[in-house]
């Protein structure tokens, strides 16, 4: 759908998204800079959402790891952060939004 050398998605027939796939080392995700890493590498889970602040506050109070706190993402325009999991996995909430192309 998005077409490109380094960024792609693959859409369901009713434009819901199924899977983005990034090329190694583009758009500086931390995951995504060296295949040679454990837990975790080269996927990043992303999660939209309604509730992205109440779901930002949970993580303060449980003692999650924030990654990178809600900022603007200049490629999707979006508001998002994003964290680690206990087992290294990096989870990014975004608010809700349909994909545009």
């Amino acid at each position: 759908m998005h077409g490109g050398n380094e960024f792609d998605i693959l859409l369901a027939e009713n434009d819901e998204v199924l899977i983005c796939l990034h090329k190694w080392g583009a758009h500086d995700h931390p995951t995504m800079t060296n295949p040679g890493t454990t837990p975790g590498n080269g996927l990043i889970l992303y999660f939209r959402t309604q509730n992205m602040n109440v779901i930002r506050q949970n993580i303060a109070k449980i003692g999650g790891t924030i990654e990178k706190d809600i900022h603007l993402n200049p490629n999707s325009g979006r508001m998002e952060f994003s964290i680690r999991d206990p087992d290294g996995y990096y989870l990014t909430i975004t608010e809700f939004h349909k994909y545009e192309g």
